[in-house]
């Protein structure tokens, strides 16, 4: 099997040594160049502005009476120590009582305050308000140029980014 392998490259350089090749370079007159076009979007943004009126608002905290405040927080610290007592157990359950009637006094005077915060409107002022937005355009451009010629009778294309007058063709002639 080797020897034949052999023979074989041996038989293949051999005529490659022995075979000459040149070549020709031809032309073709090109009949048709026929342009292929493209479809190209632009977006050009802009802005469009316009002035606007906001009201100004003041804001003022009617804290309600001191009584109402007091109040939700005697029953804050109160509910506060009943769960406070109920969650601790041993020494730490006179803890646990204290911290929860803490914390409930906190959150009973906050949630009396809420909701107390009235607003009004004490004029206006303008303010400019822009938007960018986007014009679209959309244009037909060349790309590039599909030259047909024919050469013995055969359709020859090429493509290019101008015109060709002429397609260059090369044969190479081996012996």
């Amino acid at each position: 099997m080797k020897k034949i392998i052999l023979a074989m490259v041996v038989a293949a350089i051999g005529v490659s040594l022995n075979a000459e090749s040149f070549v020709i370079t031809d032309r073709a007159e090109v009949v048709r160049s026929k342009p292929i076009y493209r479809n190209v979007v632009k977006r050009v943004p802009y802005q469009e502005c316009w002035d606007e009126q906001v009201p100004v608002r003041e804001y003022y905290n009617d804290g309600g009476n001191s009584i109402d405040n007091n109040f939700g927080a005697l029953i804050g610290g109160v509910a506060g120590g009943i769960i406070g007592h109920q969650v601790g157990g041993g020494s730490g359950k006179t803890a646990a009582t204290v911290g929860g009637a803490i914390i409930g006094t906190l959150v009973g005077k906050n949630l009396s305050r809420n909701g107390r915060q009235r607003s009004y409107v004490s004029g206006y002022k303008t303010r400019r308000r822009c938007v960018t937005k986007y014009s679209e355009s959309s244009d037909r451009v060349i790309t590039r140029y599909k030259n047909i010629a024919y050469y013995n009778g055969r359709k020859i294309v090429k493509f290019s980014d101008r015109p060709l007058r002429f397609i260059r063709i090369r044969k190479i002639i081996e012996y």
